[in-house]
């Protein structure tokens, strides 16, 4: 079993960057990793998938070109590079992680982490 925990959220204006990780414990590279994201008043969304060897990689169309993931298996680290931020991107990020294969509905993922606010101002 894998245990996550997401950092790196926080306040950035619009237009600007932020780069969330999730530190993994466990037999790290055993599982396909999610981003997804909850905000206030909607269900939570999809954001992007990595594959267990990093190789393969999904994205929402509503950030597709804007953010990045991409992990570093000997870190234990899944990260997502955020560029163009919007306000609508605002919310709670979740990493989260299944074993084998990558996915990108949230059903289909066991384990998630508390997760991180990022907060996009106009």
């Amino acid at each position: 079993q894998v245990q996550l925990v997401e950092s790196g959220g926080g306040l950035v204006q619009a237009g600007g960057s932020l780069r969330l990780s999730c530190a993994a414990s466990g037999t790290f590279s055993r599982y396909a990793m999610g981003w997804f994201r909850h905000a206030l008043g909607k269900e939570r969304e999809f954001v992007a998938a990595v594959s267990r060897s990093g190789d393969n990689t999904y994205y929402s169309d509503s950030v597709k070109g804007r953010f990045t993931i991409s992990r570093d298996n000997a870190k234990n680290t899944v990260y997502l590079q955020m560029t163009s931020l919007k306000p609508e991107d605002t919310a709670v990020y979740h990493c989260a992680a299944r074993p084998l294969t990558i996915a990108t509905m949230d059903y289909e993922y066991r384990t998630w982490g508390q997760g991180t606010q990022v907060t996009v101002s106009t």
